[in-house]
Formats: structure tokens, C-alpha cells, sequence
């Protein structure tokens, strides 16, 4: 092991030891999405919920997106917002990480993830990335890197993966799945993979449900024409995701089937789990299953320029790992 991967793991030692002992202060980056209202709100609640005892939002930079309006036009209403709720705005992210111990970087727009995130690394922050992780497979490529290469841990999610019911089929109460179906809102943004925006919330319940190991997808249209993306597994196994109006889906599995899955139930259960992240260091998603969820959703982008292909997951990853790593 080298002295500088020696040092970073030590300075995450000491990182979780302090954190279990004392208060942890929070940092965002990025005012420009409803989730820092919800998250604050919460963490700065007097008296707090057990769940985020001792973990308060200090200090944010409302910088986001600089061109996609429906991020930018909420800067102002939503700094004022987090002001009112006793946090300190601040003008750059090295002024934030300075007053901080752990950042909850929020920009809504993925592109500026990666620019974003190094400095934090830097100076050895643990961070929860909001969705999506990056503008693309090769940037979230390149996020993961850093953080393994600064020993510092990361993780990233939509709040759909922590619903009761999806969490009880990913743990067994359906044996193993051989068929899954969600689905969520799918509002695109130019800048962005489809499905990145606002679909990665039907795809994270997916994978929550059928796990890692999806070998190709293929992207088609509903009758109403509506986003539908499957995906095939090891085993003959299958998982679809499709657009709609709401969230919802359904898992059969060798001991029974629930119709339940996929629903949201707010932000508190993901808002516990970064908690529970920021406190111990240990991620609940692992680098793999995100980067194959990306993966998962860039294919069915490649899908649709083939005209409905089937795209395979190695192919697209292959391509995504050559270019981020040159």
C-alpha cells in the first residue's frame, strides 16, 4: 500500500471515529432541487427525528446548473429558504468545505458532478452524490475512480430505492426474481441521457429488485408512445422499466409475487441512510451497481439509435471505461 492510499484510509479511520462521537455539520452544494429543502428541513428540525440526531446542514453554495432554467430559476427562492432554516450561504465550495465534516453535493444537473466533487475529495469529505450521479457513464466512471484513488467514500441513489416493499424483495420475501416491472415519470433534459434526468428513478427500484448482472437491453414505445426499456439478467431473468405517471411496478419471484414495489415514500428513508452512511463510512450502494445502472440506461439511449437493438451492457461499459481512462 502507498504512504498517500495509507494516509487517506487513516484519515477515514479517524473520520468515523470522530463522526460516531460527536456532531457531524453537513454541507450542500447546489440549491437548485427541491430534495436540500427536504433534507434541511429535517436535519435542522428542533427537536430532530432519532433516525439524524447530531447531523445538521451548516453551510451550503447555491451554485447549480448555469443553463438549464428549471434548476436555475429556484436558486434564489431556495437559498433564501435554507437561510431561513439557520444555514450559512457561502461563496465558493472551498469556503464550504472549510466549515464542514460530510457534503451532500445536490446541483440538479449531473455535468458539473465531476468538477464539483474533487475538491471535496481533496480535502477527504465523504459525499452523497444526488441523481444523477454525472452527465454520463464515462463522468460517473471518472467520479468513482477519484473517490477510490482519495480512499474516501461516495455513494449515490434515488430515494426509490429505500421503499419497504422494494427493500423486502431485494431481501428475500419473494425468493428470487424472475420477472420485475417499474415504473416512474421520465421528463427528459437535453443535456442528459434520457432516462438520467427522471427515469433513473423507475431504473433504480429495478435494480434495487433484480440486483447487478443485467446483460442487454432494448428500448422500445408503449402504444401510447411511452418510454419501455428491458432488461435481461443472468438466468433468463427479465426487468422492465416504463415510463408513466406514477411510481409503482410489480416482482415474481419463486416464492410469490408483490405488487407494491416501487413507490416512493418520500425523502426520509434515503435522508436515514446518508445519515447512517455519513456516521460509519460504509456505503449502502455499491460503485458496481450504480455504474451498471448507468450503464443500463445509456444502452437504452444506444438502443433507440438502433432503431429498438438489443444493446449489450459490456459493450457500452467497455466503450465508457476505454474513454474514461485514457
Amino acid at each position: 500500500m502507498t504512504r498517500s492510499l495509507l494516509l487517506a484510509f487513516s484519515a477515514l479511520a479517524l473520520f468515523s471515529l470522530n463522526a460516531a462521537a460527536q456532531n457531524i455539520r453537513a454541507g450542500i452544494i447546489g440549491l437548485d432541487t427541491s430534495h436540500v429543502l427536504a433534507f434541511t428541513k429535517t436535519l435542522n428540525a428542533t427537536p430532530q427525528k432519532p433516525e439524524v440526531m447530531g447531523v445538521r446542514v451548516v453551510a451550503a453554495y447555491p451554485q447549480g446548473s448555469k443553463d438549464i432554467p428549471s434548476s436555475t430559476q429556484r436558486v434564489p427562492e431556495y437559498t433564501e429558504k435554507v437561510r431561513e432554516l439557520g444555514v450559512e450561504i457561502v461563496p465558493s465550495i472551498d469556503a464550504l468545505l472549510d466549515k464542514v465534516d460530510v457534503v451532500f453535493l445536490e446541483t440538479n444537473d449531473g455535468r458539473p458532478h465531476l468538477e464539483q466533487i474533487l475538491p471535496c475529495l481533496e480535502a477527504h469529505k465523504p459525499v452523497f452524490i444526488d441523481k444523477p450521479i454525472a452527465g454520463s457513464l464515462v463522468d460517473a466512471i471518472k467520479i468513482f475512480d477519484a473517490a477510490k484513488k482519495a480512499g474516501i467514500p461516495i455513494f449515490s441513489s434515488s430515494s426509490l430505492r429505500f421503499g419497504k416493499s422494494t427493500l423486502a424483495v431485494r431481501n428475500g420475501s419473494v425468493g428470487r426474481v424472475s420477472k420485475a416491472e417499474t415504473t416512474s415519470p421520465a421528463s427528459l433534459e437535453e443535456h442528459h441521457p434520457d432516462l438520467f434526468w427522471y427515469g433513473i428513478h423507475g431504473v433504480e427500484s429495478l435494480f434495487t429488485i433484480m440486483g447487478t448482472g443485467c446483460q442487454g437491453v432494448k428500448r422500445g414505445t408503449t402504444a401510447d408512445g411511452k418510454i419501455t426499456v428491458t432488461g435481461t439478467w443472468e438466468g433468463a431473468r427479465t426487468g422492465t422499466f416504463t415510463e408513466s405517471k406514477g411510481y409503482g411496478g410489480k416482482a415474481v419471484g419463486d416464492k410469490g409475487e408483490d405488487a407494491t414495489v416501487g413507490k416512493y415514500e418520500g425523502y426520509d428513508p434515503l435522508l436515514f441512510s446518508i445519515v447512517h452512511f455519513f456516521r460509519t463510512g460504509i456505503t449502502p450502494v455499491t460503485p458496481e451497481e450504480t455504474l451498471e445502472i448507468y450503464a443500463f440506461m445509456e444502452a437504452a439511449d444506444e438502443s433507440k439509435r438502433r432503431n429498438g437493438a438489443d444493446v449489450t451492457i459490456k459493450e457500452v461499459m467497455d466503450k465508457a471505461l476505454a474513454e474514461a481512462r485514457k
